[in-house]
């Protein structure tokens, strides 16, 4: 994300990836859960879970280190172990916690990048499921192992299970960032692909009214 206008304008889209959907899923329980997580720049995987059916809130912020160093700049060093993360608040009657993974998966980022999406490096932008409690670490690991053999990636997947962090929300000017720009160079080569292949690929639970953070 941190590029120059130059740079972006070379950088590829990242693929969308066909896959089965999870063996192992969570039953609906209440109608709020949260699910959390880092696959690159915050923007766009936002912007692709805003579209989801179900989604009643999805936040860009910081996860996997310290409250005082939960800031953009300090962020993006690659030093704090925070990596860039989107906490998904979803009713679990509409969209399912192994559907949000699918699609995590599948069309928000690619995860066989190993600290790295696409134009970004840094450990920030490591491909990372942040489980809120043992059952979500439990059905992301055996989507993972699932996933693993299907062929469907180009490599291996490098994606991480990572439980005990706190979720801190990033900066006001980086909430739904994908909506509010999208001619901005960054969005339009890496990111509005994402909601093409969202809506190509997932159609029954694409919302084109993206639900945002700044109406709440």
């Amino acid at each position: 994300m941190m590029v120059s206008i130059n740079q972006v304008s070379v950088s590829a889209a990242e693929p969308a990836f066909e896959i089965p959907a999870p063996a192992m899923d969570i039953a609906p329980d209440g109608s709020s859960a949260v699910a959390t997580f880092a696959g690159g720049c915050f923007w766009g995987v936002q912007g692709v879970f805003q579209h989801v059916v179900g989604v009643k809130n999805a936040v860009s912020g910081y996860e996997g280190g310290a409250a005082n160093t939960a800031e953009y700049q300090t962020v993006g060093s690659g030093r704090t172990g925070h990596a860039e993360t989107v906490q998904i608040t979803y009713d679990p009657g509409k969209i399912t916690y192994g559907e949000l993974l699918q699609i995590f998966f599948s069309v928000a980022h690619n995860p066989t990048q190993l600290n790295y999406q696409g134009p970004d490096r840094g450990t920030q932008y490591r491909s990372t499921i942040f489980a809120e409690n043992a059952e979500q670490a439990k059905v992301a690991q055996a989507y993972i192992d699932q996933l693993g053999k299907t062929g469907a990636f180009p490599g291996q997947i490098v994606t991480t299970i990572e439980t005990g962090q706190t979720f801190y929300p990033a900066e006001a000017y980086h909430q739904d960032f994908l909506i509010n720009n999208p001619n901005y160079p960054y969005i339009v080569y890496n990111d509005l692909p994402k909601i093409e292949n969202l809506k190509a690929m997932f159609p029954k639970v694409f919302a084109s009214k993206p639900v945002l953070v700044g109406q709440l």
